[in-house]
């Protein structure tokens, strides 16, 4: 059956999309299609109790939870504390959200910065944008990461097999990818890409290691679905990673375009020097967008 939103969510909705977000980490809880259909994952705990966490200021694991600027030394945990925060609703229209979260002194004390998050949320036909921004609004340079986590059926409602479904890339992805260690830190040692050209056949075992990391993208965009059956067309212009996760057996899949990673094994620099960050001066701010799009067959079969 479908997904029931809580009472507290934020919905918009357009004639063939509807989305439900939560303030509490500026979470997508619910995306639909016309026919009430369910697309995203909904968040049993005895699985996975996450939908779409956003990720920031870090995305993954730094080592023991801990990382360094200058000669100081602060706690953060996996993916930092976005996604345990209560965002501002700023705007709401029928078919666009707008959620803020700014530093207070609990954010200072885990990450000494200034700075605001907004996340906004857009329906336009078939397509959901959405579109991150931070901003730099103290007065030093200010090293962030950014990621978005969401989890969407696996199978998708439309009468496939799991084992059907695939993610077709917008070009071929030869490059190796990488994986996690036991602590959550990344592999240095690349391992061999399980993607034939541009295709990548899903399947559980993918998965007893964690994501699937790929930080040399050729291109920004994949297709997931299966062959003949409705499918999402997903874009992340100015991403430069993609993670891949579920847990084997679950009936989600993950796709997370990233701007940033786990810290690598061995890994001893700051914040600042962390692969993946993006530092901003005082004053800037950068975007980071992904778009899904329903497409009644962006995989002919055959």
């Amino acid at each position: 059956m479908p997904a029931t939103p809580p009472t507290d969510l934020v919905t918009i909705a357009s004639a063939d999309l509807s989305a439900a977000i939560s303030p509490d980490g500026a979470e997508l809880r619910l995306l639909q299609d016309a026919a009430g259909r369910d697309l995203l994952w909904d968040g049993d705990p005895a699985v996975w109790a996450g939908r779409a966490p956003i990720l920031f200021p870090i995305v993954g694991t730094v080592a023991g939870d801990r990382y360094r600027i200058g000669d100081a030394n602060y706690n953060l945990p996996r993916h930092g504390f976005a996604r345990r925060r209560r965002f501002e609703v700023v705007e709401v229209a029928p078919s666009q959200a707008r959620f803020r979260l700014e530093d207070d002194a609990e954010t200072r004390a885990v990450y000494p910065f200034a700075f605001r998050l907004d996340l906004v949320f857009a329906l336009d036909g078939t397509a959901l944008a959405m579109t991150a921004t931070v901003t730099n609004r103290g007065d030093a340079p200010m090293p962030a990461s950014f990621g978005f986590h969401p989890a969407f059926r696996w199978p998708l409602p439309y009468g496939a097999a799991r084992s059907a479904h695939i993610v077709r890339f917008d070009v071929a992805e030869p490059a190796p990818v990488r994986r996690l260690d036991a602590t959550g830190l990344v592999d240095p040692v690349p391992r061999d890409t399980p993607v034939a050209g541009r295709d990548l056949a899903l399947a559980d075992e993918l998965f007893t290691d964690d994501a699937i990391i790929f930080d040399r993208l050729a291109g920004r965009g994949l297709v997931y679905g299966a062959p003949g059956h409705p499918g999402l067309v997903v874009h992340y212009p100015a991403m430069p990673e993609l993670g891949l996760w579920s847990k084997p057996g679950a009936g989600y899949l993950c796709i997370e375009p990233w701007q940033g990673h786990a810290d690598p094994a061995g890994f001893a620099g700051t914040l600042f020097e962390k692969p993946g960050i993006v530092v901003l001066a005082p004053g800037e701010a950068r975007d980071f967008a992904m778009t899904v799009r329903l497409d009644p067959d962006p995989l002919p079969a055959g």
